[in-house]
């Protein structure tokens, strides 16, 4: 499975915690013309009805029935726990799913290897989600600034403050 060259990319939400909540639901909402949730993984059924019917989406999956929601999908967003990363991304990997996983990538650096691996032997994206290079302050940051010498302004002592 592969992404389509034209289309929609599906998606499935796999851990529903905070961040999926505030910040990854959210920001799909707003991506309909080449991205769609159209599943959602996780083990409380109260948070899959909720943003389930919140989100319009129809198909949710717990935990033990992944595997199965791996063939609906075209990739997966990867939210859980930090210590979850690397099995879940190497299941999706194995199924021909692409990943996007929050950061950090994982626990260990012999997790990352695993995971990195995995999505090579089979051929799909690995990307980790980085979304603050898009905050203002930090954009501001990579714009010339002509009052100072590399562009960032006067480093200042916090410890004064």
């Amino acid at each position: 499975m592969g992404v389509p060259r034209r289309g929609v990319v599906r998606y499935a939400i796999v851990g529903l915690g905070h961040i999926a909540q505030v910040a990854v639901l959210p920001a799909f909402a707003h991506a309909q013309r080449n991205s769609r949730v159209v599943a959602l993984v996780s083990d409380d059924p109260v948070k899959l009805s909720i943003l389930s019917k919140r989100y319009h989406i129809e198909n949710t999956y717990s935990y033990d029935e992944y595997d199965s929601c791996l063939e609906e999908v075209d990739a997966v967003y990867i939210a859980l726990p930090n210590s979850m990363h690397a099995e879940y991304t190497v299941r999706a990997a194995r199924a021909g799913v692409h990943v996007l996983c929050e950061k950090p990538m994982a626990v260990t650096v012999d997790e990352c290897r695993r995971m990195i691996k995995a999505c090579r032997d089979h051929r799909v994206k690995l990307m980790i989600a980085y979304r603050l290079h898009f905050e203002e302050i930090l954009a501001n940051t990579r714009r010339p600034n002509p009052n100072a010498a590399r562009g960032i302004g006067e480093i200042v002592d916090q410890s004064k403050f």
